[in-house]
C-alpha cells in the first residue's frame, strides 16, 4: 500500500498543484480553459497515437484485455442505471451523473500506467482505452440526449481522441516506421500530455455542496473506485489475464471518473455541478483507493 502510495505521489502532488494554482488565482480562468483545450485537442490525442502506432501488442494480442474492459464498462453501465430507480433522482440529474460510474480519466490512467510498467504498460492500456473511449461516449451522449439519432455518432467521429486512436491503430497495422522528425516531435508532446494534463484536473477541482444527495455521491463513487476494479480483478482471473494486463485492467476500471463528463453534460443539458461534484470528490477518493487497488493486485 504504501509503496503503491508514493508511486503515484507525484502524479497526485501535480493534481493538488493545479488545484492550489486555480485557488490562489495565479492564472484566470481562461488560461485554465486554454490549457485544458490544448490537452484534449493537442497532448493527448499526440500521446495515444504514438502509444499505439509504435506498440509491438496488436488487438489481437490484447483481444482478453480488451474484453475484460469492455465487461468492467458494461457492469458500469448496468449498475449506473440502477441508481435511477434506488435514488429516485430526477431525469436531468441522473441522465448527466449516469457516465460517472464508468468513464474514466486517462490523464490519471496513462500516468500511473507509465510508472507502473513504462511503455509495454501505456501500449496495452491505450489500446483497451482505443476502444473504450468510443464506447463510453455513446453511451453518455445516447443518455443525454436520446432523441439525437445520427447527431451521437457525429460527436463520436469528431472525438479527437477517437481519431487519434483510430488514426494510431492504422499506422501500427500497416507496419510503416514513424518518420525521424514526425516521432520526434510526437514525442514532445506526449511527455508534456501527462504532467499538464494532471494539473489540468486538479484545477478543475470543484465542489458545490447541495447539487447531489450524499446517497447519490457515496453510490456512484463506490460503483468508480469499488465495485469496478473488484469486477475486472474479477475478470482478469477467470480471463488468465497477464500479471501486466492484470494491472492494466484494474487499474483503468480504479481511476476516478474523466473530468470530460463535465464539459459533455454541460454542453448537452447544462447539469454540470452534480457532474463536477462527483469527479472532485471522487479524484480526492482515489488518492487513497487507488494505492489500495494496485497494492492488491501487485
Amino acid at each position: 500500500m504504501i509503496a503503491s502510495a508514493l508511486l503515484l505521489l507525484p502524479d497526485f502532488l501535480l493534481i493538488a498543484l493545479g488545484a492550489a494554482l486555480r485557488r490562489v488565482r495565479a492564472f484566470d480562468p481562461p488560461f485554465w480553459r486554454g490549457l485544458e483545450r490544448f490537452v484534449y485537442f493537442v497532448l493527448f490525442p499526440a500521446l495515444l497515437f504514438r502509444s499505439l502506432a509504435t506498440a509491438t501488442m496488436s488487438l489481437a494480442d490484447a483481444s482478453r484485455l480488451i474484453v475484460a474492459g469492455l465487461s468492467f464498462t458494461a457492469a458500469g453501465m448496468v449498475l449506473s442505471a440502477l441508481a435511477r430507480p434506488l435514488l429516485g433522482l430526477p431525469r436531468p440529474t441522473f441522465a448527466a451523473c449516469f457516465q460517472c460510474a464508468f468513464r474514466f480519466n486517462t490523464y490519471i490512467a496513462l500516468a500511473a500506467a507509465s510508472r507502473l510498467g513504462g511503455a509495454a504498460a501505456v501500449a496495452a492500456i491505450s489500446l483497451m482505452i482505443g476502444v473504450l473511449v468510443p464506447v463510453v461516449n455513446v453511451a453518455a451522449v445516447a443518455m443525454l440526449a436520446p432523441r439525437r439519432g445520427g447527431g451521437v455518432w457525429l460527436a463520436i467521429a469528431r472525438n479527437p481522441l477517437v481519431i487519434a486512436c483510430m488514426a494510431g491503430l492504422a499506422w501500427n497495422a500497416a507496419a510503416i516506421p514513424l518518420p525521424g522528425v514526425l516521432a520526434k516531435i510526437l514525442e514532445l508532446l506526449a511527455g508534456a500530455a501527462l504532467p499538464l494534463g494532471l494539473v489540468a484536473v486538479g484545477a478543475g477541482l470543484e465542489f458545490v455542496p447541495g447539487t447531489l444527495p450524499l446517497r447519490a455521491i457515496v453510490w456512484w463513487n463506490a460503483v468508480k473506485l469499488a465495485a469496478l476494479p473488484a469486477i475486472a480483478l474479477a475478470l482478469a482471473s477467470l480471463l488468465q489475464l497477464s500479471p501486466l494486463e492484470r494491472q492494466m485492467a484494474v487499474l483503468l476500471a480504479a481511476v476516478p471518473t474523466a473530468p470530460s463528463s463535465y464539459i459533455l453534460a454541460m454542453h448537452m443539458t447544462g447539469m454540470g455541478a452534480p457532474v463536477a461534484l462527483l469527479i472532485s470528490t471522487g479524484t480526492l477518493l482515489a488518492i487513497v483507493t487507488l494505492p489500495l487497488w494496485l497494492a492488491l493486485i501487485g
